[in-house]
């Protein structure tokens, strides 16, 4: 993990990839009580688990996604994590070290009609992932407000998305206690959001910070509900 100053102005970290040192790490047999855990979080929050992406063989953590199907309630895709919560993250002082991740997509997203395979509709799930082994492969942590460029210079996720990197943020469209999972042995896990952006956004976050993509932010709709048509906040 590099970074030329490791901080954006205002202090939020922004996190850029080098090439990984360490080699590939066989994840060994994560902690059940957590598992089930995130699972109860995810049933009583979002809706019930359609299905589940595993991992043939996994690096570092047994990384899982679930996908919750629209309803009524919540009428779009939402996937979650599961595993990235298996190590600790290596965090400063005052900050949990655990975390999961979730994106919503929109209810007419190609998911349940094949397309999903195909990279323009998958990188969400990409994105998912990589976001979620990060912190265990450069041995650092992902937190509220965190921003992570797609290479450097950031190039888009898939060809034709215009979306080039990604901000880890609080939900907003839910209760306060859908934000953290506690597990039965008081283990709290940080379920955040991620929020790509495009590469002027990215380049503000940067250049001003958070509080100046925030700014921006305010003239639009963003939340963890991804609007593929949304414009630029910039």
């Amino acid at each position: 993990m590099t970074n030329s100053d490791g901080q954006s102005p205002t202090g939020s970290g922004i996190l850029r990839h080098a090439p990984r040192e360490q080699p590939w790490e066989p994840a060994v047999g994560g902690d059940q009580d957590t598992a089930e855990a995130i699972d109860r979080h995810v049933e009583t929050h979002f809706g019930p688990i359609a299905s589940v992406w595993h991992e043939i063989a996994s690096d570092l953590v047994n990384l899982h996604v679930f996908l919750i199907e629209p309803t009524p309630d919540r009428p779009c895709y939402t996937l979650v994590t599961s595993g990235m919560s298996e190590l600790p993250m290596a965090v400063p002082d005052g900050y949990s070290p655990y975390a999961e991740l979730m994106i919503s997509l929109p209810a007419d997203w190609p998911i349940s009609d094949g397309k999903f395979g195909d990279e323009a509709a998958s990188w969400p799930l990409g994105l998912l992932k990589m976001a979620a082994r990060l912190p265990h492969e450069y041995r650092t942590w992902l937190g509220p407000w965190h921003s992570i460029p797609n290479g450097h210079p950031a190039q888009p996720y898939a060809p034709g998305i215009p979306f080039a990197g990604v901000l880890i943020a609080p939900m907003v469209r839910c209760g306060d206690d859908a934000r953290t999972i506690v597990t039965p042995g008081g283990k709290e896990i940080a379920l955040l959001a991620l929020v790509p952006l495009y590469p002027a956004e990215m380049d503000l976050k940067v250049a001003g910070g958070t509080d100046a993509l925030l700014d921006a932010f305010s003239r639009i709709d963003v939340s963890e509900l991804f609007d593929p048509h949304r414009p630029s906040s910039v």
